[in-house]
């Protein structure tokens, strides 16, 4: 069995507040009743704060009442990933290394549009350690669990917000993407996960990750991922990166019609393994579309795995990260992330540089790629949720996370917006992904492509059932 009942989405639940069929308080209330009873057993959650989850619920209620909402998502219970700076509560990014007890008075741009929209923050989600991987554990929390399936890994690092939104801890969750961690927990949790173009959402403190790094919104509906884009979209000074803001509303481009598009379907980018399952259900997913009036050509972008120049970029950036943490937390960060840190300090400026070079060309590639193709649709993630607490599947003889997360730290390379939406289930009853990917700046495009896969292919909105272990 797969789910227990359905879950409305955050539209749903605007509307029923509109109509007063439901309040904020109430939702509020049983998004917390579900952590209380089931995240012990997932660790989706690093915080939660139910007194001021339910204040700001009963505010909303109020504005509701008076026919004064302050945004389209006011009163939604929401999450937000810990590596977001929170006024009031601590992010300590899933590290040991990290002081709790100091002011935290700062709220990150995506935390502060979030509040002046009236959503309601339950808590902060679970993430590995500075979120420097594809899965989800970390020395404060221990390890994230799969909704479908305790005993295997959400992906990450945005593990626990795909959890939360996936069991409905809340209906809406933001996390950070460097390498495909909001698409890939998505993929492995069955829900809908965008990485916009890079500077669409802004960043603070600048991430030292660097152009890799993006924000993204997590949910169960591409109309929620839409409404949900339209509130962090919006400009902050603190970050000099900010794309100025969009033309029209996500929530209307959404629903643009985007049959007789172009569409290149890269079953594999020309190098990748897939699990059989996966490439079955993608290939399915894909005929839909054909059938629906999307014009689908089989073709790779034409490029070889960038993972070493990634690798690179990433490793620097930890590197950097981690030499402004006190002294002595070599030995007490997560020993896979001490290999990486340091690693990243047997790159000198020019292997930077060249890294750089080489993310640069593939970029003005795919750009290239995007005058033929409108958009390329590939899987998510190459093969289905393995166990929990590896970085890498048991027995498969890979070293490092990108090596099986192949399919999406390309596109945080060149930064070119990519959602992933459900493409289905395999025999094991587990989520998989397909992934679409726009050139830059047609953020809308693919959100309406997303939406066109969800008519055609409708995905279940209901809880998973998980296995109790």
């Amino acid at each position: 069995m797969r789910s227990t009942g359905p879950l409305l989405t955050a539209s749903e639940l605007v509307a029923a507040y509109s109509s007063g069929e439901l309040s904020p308080v109430e939702t509020t209330r049983a998004a917390l009743d579900v952590i209380e009873d089931r995240d012990q057993e997932y660790k989706a959650f690093a915080l939660v704060d139910p007194e001021v989850a339910l204040a700001h619920a009963k505010s909303s209620e109020e504005r509701w009442r008076e026919g004064n909402p302050i945004g389209w998502l006011d009163g939604v219970p929401a999450s937000i990933k810990d590596m977001f700076l929170t006024q009031g509560w601590p992010t300590l990014r899933g590290s040991v290394c990290i002081e709790r007890d100091q002011p935290w008075a700062v709220d990150s741009p995506v935390t502060a549009r979030m509040k002046e929209n009236g959503l309601v923050l339950l808590g902060k989600t679970t993430t590995p350690e500075l979120g420097w991987k594809a899965v989800t554990d970390n020395p404060l929390d221990g390890i994230t669990r799969n909704p479908y399936d305790p005993a295997l890994t959400p992906g990450g690092s945005s593990g626990g917000s795909a959890v939360a939104v996936a069991t409905g801890m809340g209906e809406l969750s933001v996390g950070t993407d460097g390498g495909g961690s909001v698409r890939i927990p998505a993929s492995f949790c069955g829900i809908v996960g965008f990485k916009p173009t890079g500077g669409r959402i802004p960043l603070f403190p600048a991430s030292p990750f660097g152009p890799l790094a993006h924000a993204g919104p997590l949910a169960r509906s591409v109309d929620d991922i839409a409404l949900f884009l339209d509130v962090l979209a919006t400009p902050d000074h603190r970050d000099p990166a900010a794309l100025p803001p969009p033309a029209g509303t996500y929530r209307e481009a959404v629903r643009r019609d985007v049959r007789g598009l172009r569409a290149a379907f890269s079953p594999d980018l020309g190098y990748i393994d897939v699990d059989p399952e996966v490439a079955r259900l993608v290939v399915s997913t894909v005929a839909a579309l054909t059938e629906a009036g999307l014009r689908v050509e089989e073709a790779d972008p034409g490029f070889t795995d960038p993972i070493d120049a990634f690798g690179v970029l990433w490793s620097a950036g930890a590197a950097k990260w981690l030499d402004t943490f006190p002294a002595g937390s070599e030995e007490r960060v997560d020993p896979a992330l001490r290999k990486v840190w340091q690693q990243g300090h047997t790159y000198s400026a020019s292997d930077y540089l060249e890294a750089s070079a080489i993310r640069s060309a593939l970029g003005i590639h795919m750009g290239e790629f995007h005058t033929r193709h409108d958009i390329l649709i590939t899987p998510t993630v190459a093969i289905p949720p393995f166990e929990a607490g590896h970085d890498v599947p048991p027995g498969s003889g890979l070293e490092s996370w990108p090596q099986w997360a192949r399919f999406s730290y390309p596109f945080n390379m060149t930064q070119q917006p990519s959602i992933s939406v459900p493409a289905g289930f395999t025999s094991a009853g587990l989520p998989v992904g397909l992934q679409i990917v726009g050139p830059r700046h047609s953020d809308d495009l693919v959100l309406a492509v997303a939406k066109l896969v969800e008519e055609v292919r409708p995905w279940p909105t209901d809880r998973p059932a998980g296995k109790r272990r």
